[in-house]
């Protein structure tokens, strides 16, 4: 998927590709795959950050037949200083086809 030989069949298998893609900081894959309508202007990853792990929680729809989807995933990070988790709640879209991000919820 990063190499863009194929999409994403699934909601949890792009969010699985955006994990990829930071730790990798393939920005242009985390670009690409955010919805345009819901996108920041600078989607840099962080050059301090380790990514060490994701866990995916749960997954409600986000199918190869649903048009919406959501994870609920805990991504590990470092860096020289620190550990943490980002905990979140991340919906996705389908369209035409094609799986984005929309946007997520901080969870505790």
């Amino acid at each position: 998927m990063l190499t863009q030989q194929r999409r994403a069949a699934t909601a949890e298998e792009l969010m699985r590709s955006r994990y990829t893609a930071y730790a990798l900081r393939d920005d242009d894959h985390v670009f690409r795959t955010w919805h345009p309508r819901t996108r920041p202007d600078d989607v840099s990853t962080s050059p301090a950050l380790t990514w060490t792990g994701l866990e995916v929680l749960t997954v409600e729809a986000g199918g190869p037949e649903d048009d919406h989807g959501v994870v609920e995933f805990r991504a590990h990070w470092s860096t020289p200083s620190a550990t943490g988790a980002v905990h979140e709640s991340s919906r996705f879209e389908r369209r035409a086809g094609r799986w984005f991000y929309a946007d997520g919820d901080a969870l505790a």
